[in-house]
């Protein structure tokens, strides 16, 4: 049984006042007997001192010592008696009977007296023997009404008394008194556990029920006994046990309900997830497609003799296709951060570098706008994704240029944090940001001031794709701006290590490629529009073009002694064909790895992965004319110092 029980503490509410009632009535009576007994002990011996004084008078007085040597041996026959002396009146020993046990010599004194011995235990008591006064009625004799006639002390008594038999029976009473105690503390612990288990038990079951409960185990239920004195209480707590499991039951049933229902509920939002992103996949790649061949029908219009007028128009044209572009672009890099799509290649550079890619593609735009775009040089080396970097540098670098009429736009690096990071920072002299619109406009398709939608503003997407960059990168980005006053955003970028910050490697020389004229592309594409577009446009830079739209085509091609000097194909081709495979076939037949690379409407992630486990670099349609022929030219010399270093 565990001292912290319920039915511990029950007992021991029951015992402990048991136990000091027995305890405190046991101590009164035995203090009590104890007393009497040494009262009655003290009392006879009193009285025999006292008695065998009287008797030793005569013999005292008469000098009879046999006398008095039979009233102490008389008087030794008395229990308790150890020794009798009786002296005279000059102390002088008369008779003794006897052996003194005393350890002390005693000073009697003149009056009767009591003395203990604290080492035997011994204790003496003398009386003194003083002559009787009798008065004896004589005609003769006359007294004198004021005369006291005065006793005369003829010697004293000395009683030797043990004390043995008092602690004998002080003892006894102490063992006695103990065995009654005990006695009564477990006829009581009896009767306690008795009736304690009348009250403990009904409780234990309560509590058993009530745990139960507690565990879940609501079908539990405790047995109704007559004569419980807890029967209403679990009866109570049965019932109420009874109502929560049919609450539990009922709960279950609809949850199971709530949940079948929102099962086909989430089955129907999936399938319409589904069917919306097929058909957004399907119009975004149906959309693609003509965009793409609208840009390369523009560029290669744009080659020809036109008169001003015309020339206005081509140029109004050419905008509205880039800021298509543009679009597309943007809700592209929108979806893969979403997707969680864009892979983060964290590596040592040169911010410099950078910096100067910047420069170099938006000072025409800052020229435009009669803007000074100042790049602060710097020599910090950062430790970070370039690519990724610099898409969020260039965009907020447009985005001051776009919102600042007049000034200049600054861009600049500081080290902080004690040289662990270095901030960079975007300042214009624009129009600002008021604190109510600081957290608005990094929200999609958000333009504080635009509100008339000027697409020469842009569409509210370059500082959302900063936001989710700087996140996907962890780069903490901030912002600070005065309405009127002009704007400051910061990206904080951790510095490279020491040992990191190496001089740049010199990229090997390249000769050349002003222009495409001669070289033989084999252009791979199932859509007559775009492929239309993009022949045209390829044949007005002077290279020699070849025409397929799949796998027998382009046998056709090889078979017929056309050698492609690059490959230029779609993704998506008819009968299941795809341009991965095909370019993987032209490369076998060549016999040589032929520079390609893939043009898709499709802007899945899965096939950005494809494309560069098979080492292919893929544009994303509509591809701008410009970034088409740079990666051409980009290809075609990579091919030649490969082949260059192989020789």
């Amino acid at each position: 049984m565990k001292l912290g029980s319920i039915h511990a503490r029950m007992l021991m509410a029951a015992l402990l006042p048991a136990i000091f009632v027995a305890v405190v009535l046991s101590a009164l009576a035995l203090v009590a007997r104890v007393g009497d007994l040494t009262d009655s002990h003290n009392q006879r011996a009193r009285s025999l001192v006292r008695q065998l004084a009287a008797s030793s008078e005569y013999g005292l007085f008469s000098a009879n010592v046999s006398h008095l040597q039979a009233l102490a041996n008389s008087a030794l026959r008395e229990p308790d008696v150890d020794a009798v002396t009786i002296v005279d009146g000059k102390g002088q020993v008369l008779v003794r009977a006897g052996q003194p046990d005393f350890s002390r010599s005693v000073v009697v004194s003149a009056g009767e007296g009591r003395a203990v011995d604290v080492v035997t235990g011994q204790e003496v008591l003398w009386q003194p023997i003083a002559e009787s006064l009798i008065k004896v009625d004589d005609l003769f004799e006359t007294w004198a009404v004021d005369r006291v006639p005065r006793q005369r002390q003829l010697g004293h008594v000395l009683i030797e008394f043990s004390r043995k038999t008092l602690d004998q029976q002080s003892r006894d009473m102490l063992l006695l008194g103990a065995a009654i105690t005990l006695a009564g503390l477990l006829f009581g612990g009896i009767l306690a556990v008795r009736l304690g288990q009348g009250v403990v038990r009904p409780i234990l079951r309560v509590s058993g029920l009530v745990e139960r409960l507690g565990r879940g185990e609501l079908s539990a239920r405790s047995p109704l006994l007559p004569g419980d004195p807890l029967r209403d209480l679990q009866w109570g707590l049965n019932q109420m046990a009874q109502r929560l499991e049919s609450g539990r039951d009922e709960l279950e049933q609809r949850i199971a309900a709530a949940t079948a229902e929102l099962r086909e509920k989430k089955e129907e939002a999936e399938t319409a997830t589904r069917a919306k992103s097929r058909f957004l996949a399907a119009a975004s790649h149906d959309l693609r497609q003509p965009t793409h061949a609208m840009g390369m029908f523009v560029a290669r219009l744009a080659q020809l003799p036109h008169d001003s007028e015309t020339r206005a128009l081509i140029s109004h044209l050419d905008a509205s296709v880039r800021a298509t572009q543009d679009l597309l672009d943007a809700l592209l890099d929108v979806s893969r951060l979403d997707a969680h799509a864009v892979p983060v290649q964290t590596r040592p550079f040169a911010l410099a570098e950078l910096f100067s890619q910047v420069h170099a593609a938006m000072a025409p735009a800052a020229q435009d706008k009669g803007l000074r775009l100042r790049v602060r040089p710097t020599g910090v080396w950062l430790m970070s994704d370039p690519s990724l970097l610099y898409r969020i540098v260039l965009n907020l670098v447009g985005n001051a240029l776009r919102y600042t009429p007049v000034g200049t736009v600054l861009v600049a690096c500081r080290v902080s944090a004690g040289g662990l990071v270095a901030r960079i920072e975007v300042w214009d002299s624009g129009i600002g940001i008021a604190p109510e619109h600081h957290q608005e406009i990094f929200k999609e398709f958000v333009q504080v001031g635009n509100p008339e939608r000027d697409r020469g503003k842009g569409m509210g997407l370059g500082l959302n794709i900063v936001e989710r960059t700087a996140q996907l990168l962890g780069h903490p980005l901030s912002l600070r701006s005065r309405l009127g006053r002009g704007t400051r955003f910061s990206v904080e970028v951790p510095l490279a290590p020491v040992g990191a910050a190496l001089t740049p490697a010199p990229r090997p020389e390249r000769r050349a490629l002003d222009d495409l004229k001669g070289l033989a592309v084999l252009v791979i594409e199932d859509d007559a529009l775009a492929r239309n577009g993009l022949v045209g446009l390829l044949a007005s830079w002077g290279a020699v073009v070849g025409v397929a739209e799949g796998l027998a085509s382009v046998q056709a091609l090889l078979q017929q002694g056309f050698a492609p000097d690059v490959l230029v194909s779609d993704y998506q081709l008819r009968a299941d064909e795809n341009g991965i495979d095909i370019i993987a076939q032209v490369r076998t037949a060549t016999g040589w790895p032929v520079p390609a690379c893939l043009m898709s409407g499709n802007t899945d992630p899965a096939l950005m992965v494809c494309a560069k486990q098979a080492g292919l670099t893929l544009l994303h349609k509509p591809v701008r004319p410009a970034k088409l022929r740079s990666l051409i030219r980009r290809l075609v010399l990579d091919a030649q110092a490969e082949g260059a270093d192989m020789g």
